[in-house]
């Protein structure tokens, strides 16, 4: 064989071994993990310089344009700011995959110079591009620079632009995406679709999590930094995605589905413990915390809220990943609903022509129809607070997290003739404590006329499933001789109104809202890993540790927190001295505490305030103790120094490596307390031997055994 095919053929083979490598069975071994990001390679020295030349002349151009005070850089550095940290992550983190990402550091640096230099010319041309344009905002989870790509439609008018439709596309899985990779691909390429009229914004996500905790955040982020900048459509909002992006757009589509005038996922992975035993021929043997943690982002578990997103699912006839929507077809034919799913004819994993054409027109049809901001009816189910809301409907308070709950506005019935006036909901709940239902401006108003009372009266009847018998449903209840509870409210003069309703001590509905007793409330309800999905700082200790193993192990934790934060969250984690929090910190950030409450101050503030108490001779979680000498809790709690933020006990977010080979694999591993053996050494999957975990109550209290 000549030299030349001969190398060709080995590239073709490694090629192969290294797609089959990245999922399947032999990533089942959490003994023998192999790196993500893998090493990159090495940098020339004569290209090292060049690069180091480049990114601090770029360095300096972005300090300069700090201290201008006011001019076009206002709102622009961050677009300048990207290419900075894409390169200098490269560079300091051995994170150039292939020759070739060099060459695009390259243009990268290029890229940005021009861009500082119009901003210190007092002019920028970006904002106003038309096609493929990226651009950055600062994340309020770790104060970084985050990338995301646009294609900008041609006939998008930038100073007098009517409402745009936008698409959210979601990538697929890439481990060597580095920022550097993907602002590349993006300032080159336009992706799968590009509707006519259409934004397309490409959300970076944090890199390959399946857009989960920070990478969903990430997209709500980019979105928020989009509609500031660009005349966005509210009403005309999508999201998309294929493969891992398909697994994203599930996720997006049932826990936010009152934002989107439809979802399109194709391929991907819909829940985790199906979708590991089917594709990844995984073993499962989960413990209780595990299986219940599942259901924040096991999608089959909201499937009903899809009843108020159109969907248009997508799979290759022949991909082993069609079972992402065969388990929603099945999920949602439980609730009368038909899933839309165009199926590739002899398609694998990749979407055909055909399928293609059919997708847009549905698209397209379903984008020129309003969005329902008021729909008469309300279907929604949850089973954490992290996601409460539908249209009007707001849960406040759950009976029980992770535990199914519902909500249904089964009858909403509104009699506007003379002398009634009057408003009739009717609500079916389950595992539900507490809820607000919130009508808009303009939904109740009333003409005035002469000698008419314009007044009118909203009355909703309650029903929850706990009240009723096992054989039926609150949503089936005759509440006119069944158990019900009846509030009633008016609405304010522009036609808004409000109704709260929760269960009192003793189980009963009553009128108005929860008190301000410690609760379990949304961004206040854990588990760990919801402390990394707002503003966090890590808070290293700077005495000693009351046990050295205790101290080691912390210290050892915390180093590894902060570079896999960086490594796959891509984020820089904001780390302090415990002598150096300050209110600004306490009031703005969630405290990740690492150390003990003798060698942290902060710590020691707070550790005598929370259900799970620890000294320097054993830790107490209810009537059990453990020896502290060689155990250490983890936990989250609301901060006693401020209830409206967490402090986390020796945690960062609680996968580890063996969790980054497959992505349905990214769930959280601990609830909401544990304490782990430190005996048994870290690995893969843990932080050591957990010995004890549950969840705090709804009151952030010790469950009663």
């Amino acid at each position: 064989m000549p030299r030349t095919a001969l190398l060709l053929a080995l590239i073709f083979l490694l090629a192969l071994t290294s797609a089959s490598f990245a999922d399947g069975e032999k990533d089942n071994h959490p003994d023998n993990v192999r790196r993500v990001p893998r090493e990159g390679v090495a940098v020339p020295a004569s290209r090292e310089a060049a690069l180091q030349s480049e990114l601090k002349l770029l360095q300096q151009k972005i300090a300069r344009l700090r201290r201008l005070k006011d001019g076009p850089a206002e709102g622009l550095l961050p677009d300048v700011m990207i290419f900075e940290r894409a390169v200098r992550c490269a560079l300091d983190h051995d994170e150039f995959f292939s020759p070739k990402d060099i060459d695009k550091a390259d243009q990268l640096l290029a890229e940005g110079n021009s861009r500082a230099n119009q901003l210190l010319s007092g002019k920028a041309d970006w904002p106003k591009q038309s096609g493929l344009v990226v651009r950055g905002y600062i994340s309020r989870i770790d104060h970084t620079v985050q990338p995301y790509g646009l294609v900008m439609p041609k006939t998008y008018a930038f100073n007098h632009s009517v409402p745009t439709r936008c698409d959210l596309w979601f990538h697929g899985r890439g481990e060597t995406l580095s920022e550097v990779n993907f602002l590349w691909d993006r300032m080159k390429n336009a992706g799968r679709y590009t509707p006519d009229h259409t934004i397309v914004l490409h959300p970076y996500g944090r890199y390959s999590n399946a857009f989960k905790f920070a990478g969903e955040v990430d997209v709500l982020e980019a979105l928020g930094d989009v509609q500031r900048r660009y005349r966005v459509d509210e009403d005309r909002i999508s999201v998309r995605g294929f493969s891992m992006g398909g697994a994203a757009c599930w996720q997006f589509a049932v826990h936010y589905p009152d934002r989107w005038f439809a979802a399109n996922p194709g391929a991907g992975f819909s829940e985790t413990p199906e979708f590991l035993r089917f594709f990844q021929k995984e073993i499962l043997n989960p413990a209780p915390w595990e299986k219940a943690l599942w259901n924040m982002y096991d999608c089959d578990k909201y499937a009903l809220n899809l009843s108020h997103c159109p969907t248009i699912a997508y799979s290759g006839e022949k991909d082993i990943q069609k079972q992402a929507a065969d388990v929603m077809e099945t999920a949602l034919q439980e609730h009368g609903i038909r899933l839309r799913h165009i199926i590739g004819a002899n398609m694998g994993h990749s979407i055909d022509k055909v399928s293609m054409n059919i997708i847009e027109d549905g698209m397209t049809a379903l984008a020129s129809r309003p969005r329902p901001t008021i729909p008469r009816d309300v279907h929604f189910e949850t089973h954490t607070l992290k996601y409460n809301r539908m249209h009007w409907l707001t849960v406040d308070g759950l009976l029980e997290h992770w535990k199914p709950a519902r909500a249904d506005i089964v009858h909403w019935k509104l009699d506007t003739s003379p002398g009634a006036n009057r408003v009739e909901l009717r609500i079916g709940t389950k595992n539900v404590s507490a809820f607000t239902l919130d009508f808009p401006p303009g939904t109740f108003l009333i003409e005035q006329a002469a000698g008419v009372d314009a007044s009118l009266t909203i009355s909703a009847t309650i029903v929850s499933a706990e009240d009723l018998p096992d054989d039926v449903s609150s949503a089936d209840a005759d509440i006119e001789s069944g158990p019900w509870f009846r509030i009633t409210a008016n609405p304010f003069s522009d036609g808004s109104a409000q109704v709260r309703a929760h269960r009192n001590a003793k189980g009963k509905w009553v009128s108005g809202p929860l008190g301000d007793q410690l609760r379990k409330r949304q961004h206040l309800q854990g588990p760990i890993d919801d402390a990394f999905m707002d503003s966090f700082v890590f808070v290293r200790p700077t005495g000693t540790a009351a046990n050295e193993a205790a101290g080691r192990w912390a210290a050892s934790e915390l180093d590894r927190a902060i570079e896999h934060w960086r490594r796959h969250f891509r984020g820089d984690a904001r780390v302090v001295k415990d002598t150096d929090v300050t209110d600004e910190h306490i009031q703005s950030a969630n405290l990740i505490l690492w150390g003990d409450p003798s060698s942290n101050s902060v710590m020691s503030r707070v550790a005598g305030k929370l259900p799970v108490k620890w000294t320097g001779k054993q830790i107490s979680v209810g009537e059990r103790t453990f020896d502290a000498a060689g155990h250490v809790p983890v936990l989250i709690y609301p901060n006693p120094l401020n209830a409206d933020r967490y402090v986390v006990f020796n945690s960062s977010f609680t996968f580890r490596e063996f969790a980054y080979l497959n992505n349905a694999r990214q769930v959280s591993m601990l609830p909401d307390w544990a304490v782990i053996d430190l005996r048994t050494p870290p690995d893969s999957v843990w932080p050591g031997k957990v010995v004890a975990a549950d969840f705090f109550d709804e009151q952030w209290q010790l469950k009663q055994k």
